[in-house]
Parts: C-alpha cells; structure tokens; sequence
C-alpha cells in the first residue's frame, strides 16, 4: 500500500483548486452534465482509499508490520476496501490499456463488500464509456485523472485534514459550480450551506428525530440537521430519509451519506410527486418530525395528469397549476408531516406568495388550517445557477398561536462576487426574531389570520412589512450658504491658478 509522506495540515481552498483543476481532464471532450460525475465519483474512490491507508498505518504503528493481523483489523472498519479497488492500485496500472474497466471494476467490488450502505449506488457511472472517446483517447484522460487525485493536495487522509469536513466541504464546492451551469434548465438549484443551516436551525433537530427531505440531490440539507443533533449531544439517534429523482444525483446522495458515516438513513431514487417511495409498512407515506427541501422552482412536468387522482390524496386542499408544481411539493411535505411533532421549512419562489386561482385556493386553506407558520424573504443572487430571490416557508402541525410571522431579510447580505452570502450575523438576526415572535420595525411583523384575509390571502411580504424609508427633509437655507461658500472657495482657487499660468508664461 502507498503512503504520501506530507502529513502537514492542509485548507480547505487548496483542496477545492485541485479538485477543480481535475475537471480540466475532460473539459473541451465531455460536458460538465456528464464529467461531474466521474470527478466526483473519483473524489469519493480518493477519499476512501486514504482514509483506510491511515487506519492501516495506524495499525501498524500499534501491532507492527504484520500485514495479516492488519488486515482482520481493518475487517471491523465501518467499510471494506478490497486491495485491488483501492486508488493507489489503479494509480500505479495508470500506464497500461483498459484503465476504464478497472476503475468499474474497483467500484463494483466495493459495492459488493459494502452492499448494504452502496447498493446500486454506482450501477449509473460507466469509467469504460465511449462517451470518453475512443480507447486511447479514454484511457488518456482516465490516466490524466488518476494522476490528478494523486497530487500531494488531495491527500485526503484524517491525520492530515484534522477534524474539518473536508470531503463535505469539496462536495459543496464542486456541486455549487456545477450547478451554476447544469442546474439552471430544470429548475433546480443548488442550495447554499448557509441557507441549509438556517433552515435546519429554525425546524430545530432533536435527539430521536426521523428527519425527511422529499427532494434530496446530494443530501446536504438532510446532513445538516444530523450534525446539529450531533453538535448539541453527540447523539446519532435519529434517522435520515431522502428521495431524489435524478439517478446520478441520488447516488451522490448515497455516497455522501457514506463518508460522513450516517449509517441510519435510507435514500430512495424516483419521482416524489408522481412515485412516493418513502411509504410505512401498510403501503401509506410515511410521517416524519421534520421535513426540509428545496424543490425544483414552478417545475413544469411535475405529474399533474395524475394527481387528480393520487391514491395518497395529497391534493386534497387543491390542484395545483398544470405548468407550475411548486404547491405539489408543499402539500406533499404537508402530508407528511407527524400530527403532533411535525414541522417542516422548505424553500419557494416569490410568486408562491401571491400567485391566484388554484395557487390561491391552496393558500388560503393552509391558511385557515393554521398551518403556516413564518413568511422569510431572502435576498436576491442567493442561489447558485439564478438571481431570483427566494423565500423559505415554515410550517407546524402545532402552532403557539394562529398567527403568521412574516420576515424581510431581503436587504441583510454580503455581496460576493455577483453572488450573495448570508452571513452569521444575518442568520441570528433571522432565527432571534424567529423566536421572538414579534413585530420589528421595517423587518418583521405578526399577522393575524383576519389581517391576511383581509389582503385575500396575499402573502407578499411588503404588503405586511414595510421598509418604507423616508427622505430627509431639505434645509434650503443650509444649501444656499453652502453653495456660497463653495463658491467663493472656487472664486480665491481660480486667482491662483491665473497667478500660476501668469509665471508659466500663459495668459
């Protein structure tokens, strides 16, 4: 087995640049909608193949260099390496033909050894595709990527990244560039970490929580309601469910999940709307503590054909628009929710606020059901791959009161280069008020049900807090004697200059 012998700690930044710099293996041969995958599926083989040469150093350090002891202890590693899947095997064949079956075949035996966490988790992932080109040019660029990963940057090994979450990190990282270019067709965006956060925060995650996001992608947003139960306790009793519809994506979900070690999860792959697999034993959805997600925005084949009649009777409260299915997913987590325990925050588009007919129908009953439980508008560029603002809906089973909490964080940001940031300061800002539950001048309000049907059901936040500023008042005399005084300063620098161009010789 190979060992690197720089042990020193590394950033975040320069792992992020060499995983990035890796994707220039296949730009101007494959489309990013296609290479991510393999960048990313190489990241999670690097990852794994260094954190068992750690462990394997670390044995061998405590019993000695006795290779057949090692390798029973490594049989009680939360996951098995076999020794010809692991990356350093594959780096050092680099020069020889068929690089792509090998790299299928290191995948596919470390699927079967770890069947229960990787099952078909990388049956969409082809290293011996013609879609990297003939079979040179194929075995070129799969060499150029294992040389890649073999940098001394991406050395991925535990004693050397310390405690960060670096392979979390380098996951964010790669799928916020991705999905600034990939993501925008379908409607879905990438959800930023400190959105994540927020959001996770103001369902607020507990010890024995079964935690649900219908729309996973990679499963971030799930993943940061485990590490707050786990920050607050050190707890891991709770469970994480997920279903996403994109095959690729799923997998990345699955394979997230497995290097940060949620064994306690389950991610299904298919359509939530027109599929729903997260089902209890007597074939009916299943009921969850908390549910979160970013849907696909006003997805336009979303299932509309048959949800007239869903067998779950989802749409109950109404149909949602044939071309727009953002209250498809709203209702859905609706249903979803445990009766008494149940909370949910999920992340819309504006015109989810005040859109009529149906849309309109589906709100006002939300409303009178006293389900709706804060309004947050967020600021604009928020999201990778669009510039259109969002909000983030909040919902209880059990509510303190029957009231609607409506919050414009619209203007609290740090610009980023044409991106926006929430920063720390803009997130407690947003969850103080949250808790507080009351009215903040040009920030927050708290309406009643009667206010908001008096607005017809409109929940356009300005119609509820107003940001209004007033100019200030003119003192036109302080103008006139500030003009006056300016230009008799202009009047003594003009004789100047006149007296300076005189000497110059200029008339």
């Amino acid at each position: 087995m190979s060992s690197i012998a720089n042990q020193t700690f590394i950033e975040q930044d320069v792992i992020n640049r060499a995983v990035w710099e890796a994707c220039d293996t296949f730009r101007g041969t494959v489309d990013a909608s296609i290479y991510k995958d393999y960048v990313l599926t190489m990241l999670f083989l690097k990852y794994i193949s260094d954190v068992w040469q750690d462990h394997y150093d670390s044995y061998k350090k405590k019993h000695g260099d006795h290779p057949e002891l090692i390798e029973e202890l490594l049989k009680n590693e939360r996951f098995v390496l076999p020794p010809a899947a692991n990356f350093y095997a594959l780096h050092a064949k680099r020069h020889e033909p068929g690089n792509g079956e090998r790299i299928d075949k290191a995948l596919h035996a470390i699927e079967e050894t770890n069947i229960q966490k990787l099952r078909d988790v990388f049956q969409d992932i082809n290293f011996n595709s013609t879609k990297l080109g003939d079979e040179a040019q194929k075995n070129d660029i799969l060499r150029h990527l294992l040389e890649d990963f073999a940098k001394p940057e991406l050395n991925l090994r535990p004693s050397r990244i310390g405690t960060l979450d670096v392979i979390g990190n380098a996951y964010e990282f790669l799928i916020k560039n991705f999905a600034s270019t990939s993501g925008k067709k379908a409607g879905e965006f990438y959800t930023p970490p400190e959105v994540s956060q927020l959001m996770a925060l103001l369902v607020d995650p507990q010890e024995g929580d079964e935690i649900c996001d219908p729309t996973c992608g990679s499963g971030s947003l799930l993943m940061k309601c485990g590490q707050l139960i786990r920050q607050r306790n050190g707890s891991r009793k709770y469970a994480l469910y997920g279903q996403e519809a994109i095959g690729s994506t799923w997998a990345l979900a699955k394979m997230n999940m497995f290097l940060h070690g949620e064994d306690n999860h389950r991610i299904e792959w298919g359509d939530t709307i027109r599929n729903p697999k997260l089902l209890d034993g007597d074939g009916h959805l299943k009921h969850f503590d908390i549910v979160v997600a970013n849907p696909p925005f006003s997805l336009e084949k979303w299932g509309h054909e048959g949800a007239q009649n869903d067998k779950f009777k989802r749409f109950g409260r109404g149909l949602p628009p044939k071309t727009k299915g953002d209250y498809a997913f709203v209702l859905h987590m609706v249903e979803t929710m445990k009766p008494g325990s149940g909370r949910m925050a999920v992340v819309v588009p504006h015109g989810v606020l005040f859109r009529g007919a149906a849309e309109g129908v589906i709100r006002k009953q939300l409303i009178d059901e006293n389900l709706l439980d804060i309004v947050i508008g967020l600021p604009e560029k928020l999201f990778y791959g669009t510039g259109i603002p969002a909000a983030v809906l909040v919902f209880r089973k059990k509510k303190k009161d029957d009231k609607v909490l409506f919050i414009d964080a619209s203007r609290d940001f740090l610009d980023s280069k044409n991106q926006n940031v929430l920063r720390d300061q803009d997130l407690q800002h947003i969850l103080a008020t949250a808790r507080k539950r009351k009215n903040v001048d040009k920030y927050a309000y708290l309406a009643s049900q009667a206010e908001i049907a008096a607005n017809d059901y409109n929940l356009n936040i300005p119609r509820y807090v107003d940001t209004f500023e007033e100019e200030a008042e003119i003192d036109m005399k302080a103008v006139r004697a500030e003009r006056e005084k300016l230009k008799a300063e202009l009047a003594v620098l003009e004789k100047k200059m006149a007296g300076y161009l005189k000497e110059l010789g200029y008339e």
